[in-house]
């Protein structure tokens, strides 16, 4: 695990550098209160990406599918659910690629999963007064993106 402590700026500057890169099958779960920066990342990283419609919170909608980028994100916020009915969205689909086109899965929430991925990059985002701690912890194949992730 690895933590950094940067600006409002430098977090975009950091989600916008990993949209330029980030292969399709990259999963992101987000961790953090509410207000912490997760939002805001998955934002700057569609910027990254080359998307250009914009990107909100999908609280609401529960899946937000972006498919104009380099490769397509799917962000989902699970923050209403429970793990039984974020079971009914069947989220693997997202990140397995057998009925949806693989892309970056942006997962804010996670702890409603009812499973995890076997990689994904995990994102624990703190705020702290101007700034945000972001610890960053690899799991699985996601290990071998920590490298480029934290020296981009």
């Amino acid at each position: 695990m690895t933590s950094l402590n940067l600006s409002l700026t430098e977090l975009q500057a950091l989600g916008r550098q990993w949209g330029t890169w980030l292969p399709a099958g990259t999963v992101l779960l987000l961790v953090g209160e509410l207000g912490a920066g997760k939002t805001t990342f998955v934002q700057a990283l569609g910027e990254g990406l080359g998307i250009t419609e914009v990107i909100q919170s999908p609280t609401f909608t529960l899946i937000q599918e972006y498919a104009e980028g380099r490769v397509p994100l799917y962000h989902l916020d699970l923050y209403r659910l429970t793990p039984a009915e974020v079971a009914e969205l069947a989220p693997e689909r997202y990140w397995l690629g057998e009925e949806i086109d693989l892309g970056i899965v942006a997962i804010e929430w996670p702890d409603r999963l009812p499973t995890l991925p076997s990689a994904y990059l995990r994102l624990q985002l703190q705020r702290q007064q101007d700034r945000t701690r972001l610890t960053l912890e690899a799991v699985g194949t996601a290990t071998s993106l920590l490298p480029k992730c934290l020296n981009p």
